[in-house]
């Protein structure tokens, strides 16, 4: 029951709270001082001075935006618990932004002002307390006291050290108090804006579209890799041919390469610090992932129309991924099997077609949800198309497996491009 209330008193961010208060009282200290040379305007008022004289600077501080976000840091520094006690949460709730609103200054203004006027009396309690502790221990002791701005005591007591402790006890009190207070309008007046909330949320919400988009690539890129690498190791042992066996190798070693380029620069995106690289790869290389295909075994038709190369960027890459997972599949499911590709491009939209024959039974086709819509794969498929304005449909057809996906480019300003 006693520890509780002694804990503040150990916790570093209790005397931090109490020197935020500290520092607030000094701009009406040197208010007081500019204004009649001393540090007593005003007679014997000198609180109520340091408390009202440096009301016009601040509101006109509280205009500059860029000291909100001093304000801000100065309170996520000396405020919240965070950077003192480790073991809690460092969350403070408080921004650290300039000032981008009307509104943004007078939360600035009004955390000025109440940083002001409850730092002048924290600071006032902080000198006149310990002096009124020290009064009554003198009083105590059989001297009278006489202390500047206290009443005198006379009549010296013994019982005044009993009430020695007492106004340090106040002072604790009210300098923890009020840091608890002074953190928590911190949170209210310095604490992000609903403007800044809301960018905050589609920061988020596209770093987790990247993230989630990162993890589809590497499903794509690293999946084809071993798909490849496990039907050519089979075919290799199978062949007993020492030429055949050297072409297996160099295409599992050209596959495996591949997938951890792809795999390097979805961990460097992943480094916030890190820049964006620029090397994801295109549809113009298609022809690597046909060779691939050719290496595993299959007998690969390709048709390519178009001019692939002035494709925009996003539909470019993003056909790339959809082309090798199709491609993929096939190996995966169907196994060595012939495989017909078609890529056009023209100003409207690009088409893309993979076929390849159905192998008997059901055990070589994809694997398909409850809906029959397919496997991860190719729900990646559709989502990309979808998320290009497009469209992707999947599924056998005519004793064929049939991938199809198309892709508008008008809304890119394709139709300049590849006029």
């Amino acid at each position: 029951m006693v520890k509780p209330l002694f804990k503040p008193l150990f916790k570093a961010v209790t005397y931090s709270r109490w020197l935020h208060l500290l520092i607030a009282s000094v701009a009406g200290v040197l208010t007081g001082f500019l204004r009649d040379g001393s540090f007593h305007p005003g007679g014997g008022r000198p609180w109520l001075w340091f408390a009202v004289l440096p009301v016009p600077f601040l509101l006109l501080a509280a205009l500059v935006p860029a000291v909100r976000r001093i304000e801000g840091v100065q309170a996520q520094l000396l405020l919240v618990t965070g950077p003192h006690d480790p073991g809690e949460q460092p969350t403070s709730g408080i921004g650290t932004s300039t000032s981008a609103s009307w509104r943004d200054r007078g939360r600035t203004a009004a955390w000025l002002l109440l940083r002001l006027e409850a730092g002048v009396a924290v600071t006032a309690l902080t000198v006149q307390l310990p002096m009124l502790a020290a009064a009554f221990m003198s009083a105590a002791t059989g001297h009278p006291a006489h202390f500047n701005n206290l009443p005198a005591i006379e009549a010296p007591h013994w019982w005044y050290a009993l009430l020695a402790p007492l106004p340090l006890v106040l002072l604790f009190v009210v300098a923890i108090g009020t840091g608890s207070l002074m953190a928590a309008a911190a949170r209210l007046l310095l604490g992000p804006s609903a403007a800044e909330r809301l960018a905050e949320l589609e920061a988020r919400t596209e770093r987790l579209l990247e993230h989630n988009r990162l993890a589809q690539e590497l499903h794509d890129s690293i999946g084809h890799a071993l798909s490849v690498a496990v039907i050519q190791a089979g075919a290799a042992r199978a062949a007993e041919s020492p030429e055949f066996t050297d072409r297996a190798l160099a295409a599992i070693e050209d596959t495996g390469r591949q997938a951890l380029t792809d795999l390097e620069r979805a961990l460097r995106l992943l480094r916030e610090d890190a820049p964006r690289p620029a090397d994801r790869p295109a549809l113009t290389e298609a022809e690597r992932l046909l060779e691939s295909a050719r290496a595993a075994g299959s007998a690969v038709r390709a048709e390519l129309g178009g001019p692939l190369e002035a494709l925009p960027g996003p539909v470019s890459r993003e056909a790339y991924r959809m082309l090798q997972e199709a491609l993929t599949n096939v190996l995966r499911h169907a196994g060595p099997v012939p495989v017909s590709v078609r890529i056009a491009a023209d100003a409207d939209a690009l088409e893309l077609e993979v076929r390849n024959p159905l192998p008997t039974g059901t055990a070589g086709t994809p694997r398909t949800d409850a809906q029959g819509r397919g496997g991860r794969g190719l729900r990646g498929i559709r989502e990309r198309a979808a998320l290009l304005g497009g469209e992707a449909d999947t599924g056998p057809e005519g004793g064929e497996w049939r991938v199809r996906a198309r892709l508008p480019l008008r809304q890119l300003g394709a139709r300049q491009t590849l006029g």
